[in-house]
């Protein structure tokens, strides 16, 4: 599984990228984690409003921080 966060480096997008880390750890999910703050690599996926979730190359949703919780139940 490849899970990207995208942001561009603002508090809330190291919030979701933190809370992304934790849930793929507790959740024993087998995932790569990666931050995504390049602009034009954000625009390929049409998100306008960061921080995203971006899970296997489908944005799971754009504009607000996920909890550890939120993101456990679309890893599974």
């Amino acid at each position: 599984m490849k899970i990207e966060v995208l942001g561009t480096g603002c508090a809330k997008c190291k919030t979701l990228y933190e809370n992304t880390k934790k849930a793929v750890e507790e959740s024993g999910t087998a995932a790569e984690v990666l931050k995504v703050e390049d602009i034009p690599s954000i625009m390929r996926y049409g998100v306008m409003s960061t921080p995203a979730l971006v899970i296997d190359g489908q944005v799971k949703f754009s504009g607000k921080v996920a909890s550890v919780v939120e993101i456990m139940g679309l890893l599974s």
